[in-house]
């Protein structure tokens, strides 16, 4: 080889080095989530990530969590993530009369929509009497505001374009509740969605129902809140940007959000936004669900090196449980939504209080959350002063005790160990969980070795969270589930759930609105007792007959036992130290729910 080729060819090499070199942080950095700052526009903007696409664009079809609505809507009033105290929000004022009968709510003056339109009387009006009350339109909002026997919702009146008067026919304690976001009811606007609610589906359902998809251009969707949605690509990121009317803000005058832009990234495998959090593609993690234990020691160790906190807000409010299909209700062709055999067996105390035995919830604790859990035995959070310390029943660890209330109820056992019921039909049901939850996917693992022991047999099945959903809500063919709810300092934010009319009772789903029929719906009566406690407890203004009345429920619900209350995660969120302003608590199901007052400090 001459001289001149040798040169020749380190020139073509060097040349090949120098377009490597070039191009591969292009290469590397295409998807990178920051690279959505251009040299036109360097702007604050935060990095987030969600498990699931958002179901909806439509807040009152809203039946998840996580979802958009708490970056784009506000309530009348909002519940304060550290105190749990109920604080102005588009309301300014309120003020009920001597009897609690009447109360009068003085809206912010200049309120405006996201597209400059303003936000008046008429628009709260709008969402409680046309959307929330309205029994074709099927919200998990009704539940939170229905009040007494009667379950009859309150008369909401405009009184001027800043007053509103909410009418109540008795006394109803959790009222601010159910007006505070981020759980509560949130205000829609009516000039965007009122003929939507008027005009009828060929099904002779409103518009409404199917209007707002996450088929529709986001710009559309008018909001309220801090943010507006600028661009959704699904399966990959929703792209949130500050709202230009937004009436908020700091005590210098400065209109807020203080972040012009979020950027909320789709990703399943929570193993994969670990590694996208610690090569620093991501801002916070662990924000909408408790990080994995595991990731708690792991990331600890790298706070100094990641330029990163993890932080520990105590018992996260929401619960995780097991629940069994109990409904003996049928489709509209008369097929039984649960296998008959199987339904009778989800129907015996026993059998779930021998379930309940078997699951050894301290092992789960030891093992999957590291011993950061708490071992949940009440449907109330933690943090809640109605949460009942003493007195309930507990199911420890006892498979023999499983094995004697199996046998009380007539199961019979084969000399390998099996179950089987008083016909000879094998006990085996299918377990369902979201997929996405590794912890919670390691724990149905568990939980299916434990109940082998006492010979039942669990197909074990975990599936995306939005298959889910579409299961427990709309076809209803389940056995039995594992799911997290989440809680908060009011019971009454639990109402969706224990009343037997609620959207998420799902253990015993009813008919909901929109839904094909059903035939032969029948409630338990200590799923009455429980619809009569809550009614009782809502009306109850003193605190401490309150926590009496509350103590009952939570005492019938260890007894009858619908729902396997598991091991609570503790509130654990990982957040960039570029991130400021965050007022972190395991109370709010939101670790960011003051969004609005976070800062990017570069």
């Amino acid at each position: 080889m001459s001289r001149s080729e040798t040169k020749f060819r380190q020139g073509l090499a060097l040349l090949f080095f120098a377009v490597i070199a070039l191009t591969l942080p292009l290469l590397l950095t295409s998807c990178n989530p920051r690279d959505y700052k251009t040299q036109a526009a360097q702007v604050p903007q935060l990095v987030l990530v969600s498990p699931t696409d958002p179901k909806t664009f439509n807040y009152a079809n809203n039946q998840t969590f996580p979802s958009v609505f708490p970056f784009i809507y506000e309530g009348l009033t909002k519940e304060n993530g550290v105190t749990g105290e109920y604080e102005p929000a588009l309301a300014e004022s309120w003020k009920f009369s001597p009897d609690n009968k009447r109360v009068v709510f003085t809206l912010r003056p200049n309120l405006k929509w996201s597209d400059g339109k303003p936000l008046t009387a008429d628009d709260v009006v709008f969402t409680y009497e046309d959307v929330v009350f309205n029994p074709q339109i099927p919200t998990d909002q009704k539940e939170s505001i229905q009040i007494g026997t009667k379950k009859v919702f309150p008369q909401v009146r405009k009184i001027s374009d800043r007053q509103v008067e909410f009418i109540l026919p008795e006394p109803f304690a959790p009222l601010l509740a159910a007006t505070a976001a981020p759980d509560g009811i949130m205000i829609l606007p009516k000039h965007a969605l009122g003929e939507a609610v008027k005009n009828k589906l060929p099904d002779g359902n409103p518009a409404f129902i199917s209007t707002w998809g996450t088929d529709t251009n986001p710009q559309k969707i008018i909001t309220n809140g801090a943010y507006v949605i600028d661009s959704y690509s699904a399966g990959q990121r929703l792209i949130l940007k500050r709202n230009p009317y937004y009436w908020r803000k700091d005590q210098a005058g400065t209109q807020l959000p203080y972040i012009d832009r979020i950027i909320w990234q789709f990703i399943e495998n929570q193993d994969t936004q670990l590694l996208r959090f610690r090569s620093g593609d991501l801002d916070v993690m662990g924000d909408t669900r408790p990080l994995r234990p595991e990731y708690f020691s792991l990331l600890k160790r790298e706070e100094d090196r990641g330029n990163f906190q993890v932080l520990n807000g105590g018992p996260w409010s929401g619960v995780l449980y097991l629940t069994f299909n109990l409904t003996k209700a049928k489709d509209a062709n008369g097929k039984p939504f649960v296998d008959p055999i199987k339904s009778r067996w989800f129907n015996t105390l026993e059998f779930r209080q021998a379930v309940a035995y078997a699951i050894d919830r301290d092992r789960i604790n030891t093992n999957l959350f590291r011993g950061l859990g708490v071992v949940q035995n009440s449907p109330i959070s933690v943090q809640s002063p109605f949460s009942l310390k003493e007195g309930l029943r507990v199911y420890n660890h006892n498979p023999e005790k499983s094995r004697e209330l199996l046998k009380k109820a007539g199961f019979k056992y084969n000399d390998q160990g099996q179950l089987f019921d008083a016909e000879g039909n094998r006990v085996k049901f299918t377990l369902l969980t979201n997929s996405n939850n590794l912890t919670r996917v390691a724990i149905g693992a568990q939980v299916r070795q434990d109940l082998a022991r006492i010979g039942i047999e669990v197909d074990y099945n975990p599936i995306n969270f939005n298959v889910l959903i579409d299961k427990i809500n709309g076809s209803r063919e389940w056995d039995a589930h594992m799911i997290g709810f989440t809680g908060g300092i009011e019971p009454q934010g639990l109402a969706n759930l224990w009343m037997t009319s609620g959207g998420s009772h799902s253990f015993n789903l009813t008919q909901q609105p929109g839904q094909p029929k059903m035939q032969g719906y029948v409630a338990n009566e200590w799923e009455k007792e429980i619809d009569r406690l809550f009614i009782e407890g809502a009306r109850e203004l003193d605190r401490e007959k309150r926590k009496a009345i509350y103590g009952e429920f939570q005492k019938l619900v260890q007894e009858q036992l619908p729902v396997i209350h598991l091991v609570n995660d503790s509130a654990i969120m990982a957040v960039r130290n570029r991130v400021q302003g965050l007022k972190y608590s395991g109370l709010p199901s939101w670790g960011l729910w003051n969004i609005q007052e976070l800062r990017i400090k570069e």
